[in-house]
């Protein structure tokens, strides 16, 4: 599987959302691959291949600072991102296209805040899934196309905002992963 083909077939190459989509997706899939290096009986390509598509979804989205004009709120890309992946037949990536956005989302959640998203819980399971989830948070995707690396102060602040279960997770990944 090439990611960049299923990239190129719903984002315009010379697009500023594409420029920002891959070079969020290179500094994922750079940092899980080192992570992962750590790791017996990980599958390394799989990993490349989900972080670099964990947010196809984003172009169906409203994010006009990132280039997206879709209807749908940007929490909703990993589920728009699964049901892409599903649809080009790689049902695995797709998980993990839904299950990495903070350190995932639950059922519970869902319906306690109404969130616009599936009532299913949107948990990473696998390591694969976690390691990119976790890789993820240490990127944010800049305007200009660029990549900002977020300390992790940074990304415990903004974690905690959903409530400390998410900080206890992301210390935990922290030791596992760190």
């Amino acid at each position: 599987m090439d990611p960049l083909k299923i990239i190129k077939k719903y984002y315009k190459k010379d697009s500023r959302a594409f420029k920002i989509l891959l070079n969020h997706s290179n500094a994922v899939a750079e940092k899980a691959l080192i992570i992962a290096e750590k790791f017996k009986d990980i599958d390394k390509e799989f990993i490349y291949q989900s972080a670099m598509l964990h947010d196809i979804g984003i172009f169906m989205t409203n994010m006009p600072k990132l280039d997206c004009y879709g209807k749908f709120p940007y929490i909703a890309h990993g589920y728009l991102g699964r049901e892409i992946l599903e649809k080009e037949g790689y049902p695995a990536h797709a998980l993990v296209c839904e299950r990495h956005t903070g350190t995932g989302i639950t059922k519970k959640e869902i319906i306690k805040n109404n969130l616009p998203l599936p009532v299913r819980d949107m948990i990473p399971v696998k390591i694969e899934e976690k390691i990119i989830a976790f890789a993820d948070k240490f990127f944010s995707k800049e305007s200009d196309g660029s990549v900002r690396i977020r300390t992790v102060e940074e990304i415990i602040i903004d974690l905690s905002r959903y409530g400390d279960e998410k900080v206890k997770i992301f210390k935990k990944w922290m030791e596992i992963f760190g």
